[in-house]
């Protein structure tokens, strides 16, 4: 039969002795006690750190032993709950040894981490950050003109324009096609003119004339204007007005 209170005490004291400055006792009866946690330290001399606390539950280390984070410095939430699913993780991995140790090793490489990507964090911010400041110069103060530059836009402006009148010299061509200037409209008067004049010379004397048009004509009573008491000779319009 297992003496889980003497394993548990055993745990304790060699804990105590690993961790001198930062082993806490907090409560004898549940077996409670603190770790505190400090990452190696950044180029900055910026740590993180945290304390957790346990308790040993009355089977441990064949169960889990209750944690959690007791407090916290420079630790994020999302980094916090990271620890949390670490500690879960270990604790089902090492279970029916004593394991406190194994937790607090795996939570002080978290922390280290962590730290590095804090630099990190502040490298990419110090980064971004000069990106801004260069984009508001170059914004204000423009790009210094050289013979190369200048010439590379040159061309690059010649080859935009030359695009744009071959645009307008198409559209003038197609639209040529459907639309006649005014020289061309009236020459085709004049071609639909000489058209029909050359076509009764070609076509001589095969050309048939309804006559019975023109006898009709004769059955028309047309008034004489002589005969007409309002006709002046002499009035406007007239041949004998001067």
């Amino acid at each position: 039969m297992t003496d889980y209170s003497e394993e548990q005490g055993k745990e304790l004291e060699v804990l105590e002795s690993i961790y001198p400055d930062s082993f806490t006792v907090s409560s004898e009866n549940p077996p409670s006690f603190t770790v505190t946690v400090t990452s190696e330290a950044a180029e900055n001399d910026e740590t993180v750190q945290t304390t957790l606390k346990f308790t040993y539950s009355e089977k441990y280390p064949d169960e889990t032993p209750l944690y959690e984070i007791f407090s916290q410095e420079n630790l994020e939430d999302n980094d916090a709950i990271g620890i949390l699913k670490l500690l879960a993780l270990q604790a089902e991995e090492n279970l029916g040894v004593v394991m406190i140790f194994t937790l607090v090793t795996a939570v002080q490489e978290k922390l280290n981490e962590i730290v590095d990507q804090i630099k990190t964090r502040e490298e990419e911010k110090k980064l971004k950050e000069k990106e801004a400041e260069e984009a508001e110069k170059q914004l204000f103060h423009g790009t210094p003109v050289t013979i190369e530059n200048f010439l590379c836009w040159k061309a690059k402006f010649d080859a935009e324009l030359l695009e744009i009148k071959k645009k307008q010299i198409k559209e003038e061509e197609q639209a040529g096609k459907f639309k006649l200037s005014g020289k061309q409209l009236s020459e085709t008067d004049y071609n639909l003119d000489t058209s029909d004049i050359q076509f009764l010379e070609d076509a001589g004397n095969n050309v048939e004339v309804d006559e019975s048009l023109f006898q009709e004509l004769d059955d028309l009573e047309l008034e004489d204007v002589e005969d007409d008491p309002d006709y002046n000779p002499a009035g406007p319009g007239s041949d004998s007005e001067d």
